[in-house]
C-alpha cells in the first residue's frame, strides 16, 4: 500500500507540479519598419566609417544593422539579435542611426555597394526578444 502511495503522489507531482518547465526568459516582439543599407564607407558614414556609433569595429560579412533611436528606446539594444523578415539567420544590433529616423534599421552590407543598391528600401518585419523584468524589487 505504502508503495502505491509513493507511486500516486509522484505521479501527481509530475502531473501538476509547480514548475511547469523553464519559464519564459523573454518577451518576443515583431514590428514592421523600413530597412535600408549601408556600407563601412567614409561618404556614406563618417571619417571612420568602420566603428559604429557604439564603438565596435564592422567587418566586411558579419551580420549587423543600425536601428532607430526610437526603436533603442523601446528595449532593441546594442548587440541584441534581430530576425529580419527575408533572411534565414539573425543579425546583431552594433550600430545606432542619426536620431532624425523613426522606426527604420539599416543593414550592413560591408563595402558591396552594388548589394546595397539592389536592396533599396523596404518595409519589413522583424523580431527580437525582451528580457523578462523581475517583479520582485528590493
Amino acid at each position: 500500500m505504502k508503495q502505491y502511495i509513493t507511486i500516486t503522489l509522484s505521479i501527481l507531482l509530475l502531473l501538476f507540479g509547480c514548475n511547469k518547465g523553464v519559464e519564459s526568459t523573454c518577451i518576443k516582439q515583431q514590428i514592421k519598419v523600413t530597412a535600408t543599407a549601408y556600407n563601412s564607407l567614409a561618404y556614406q558614414t563618417n571619417s571612420n566609417p568602420t566603428i559604429t556609433a557604439f564603438g565596435d569595429s564592422l567587418k566586411p560579412g558579419l551580420r549587423y544593422i543600425a536601428v532607430s533611436r526610437d526603436l533603442l528606446d523601446s528595449g532593441l539594444v546594442h548587440n541584441m539579435q534581430v530576425k529580419i523578415q527575408g533572411f534565414d539567420s539573425f543579425f546583431t544590433v552594433k550600430d545606432k542611426m542619426n536620431s532624425r529616423w523613426r522606426k527604420r534599421i539599416d543593414i550592413y552590407m560591408g563595402n558591396d555597394i552594388k548589394k546595397a543598391k539592389i536592396w533599396g528600401k523596404r518595409k519589413v518585419k522583424i523580431e527580437y526578444c525582451l528580457p523578462v523584468k523581475d517583479t520582485i524589487s528590493n
